[in-house]
């Protein structure tokens, strides 16, 4: 029993844990807006564009622009994601997969 219990664990992945824990959704959401966040935050830096700048760009303020850098916030609606995207010359794509 033991030795069962050894070897279903070791192929459990974390996803599989997180899902047994009822986290998963929540930890993908988390993991896809701390992406987007650095992704933008990374473009910014390579178009040279300060908070104040990109706030103009997105016709939008800075306290708008920092929820959106905020890795831990989560209320972005796609069209300020939109915005952002074509401020630093990017598309945005949403897919399901």
């Amino acid at each position: 029993m033991e030795d069962e219990q050894k070897a279903r664990a070791s192929d459990e992945t974390f996803d599989d844990f997180l899902a047994e824990q009822g986290m998963l959704e929540e930890a993908e959401e988390v993991a896809i807006k701390r992406v987007l966040a650095w992704q933008i935050a990374e473009a910014m830096k390579e178009k040279g564009l300060t908070k104040t700048a990109m706030a103009a760009l997105m016709h939008t303020d800075r306290r708008q622009l920092d929820r959106l850098l905020d890795p831990d916030n989560g209320s972005v609606t796609l069209s300020t994601l939109r915005r952002a995207a074509t401020a630093v010359g990017r598309t945005l794509k949403i897919e399901l997969a």
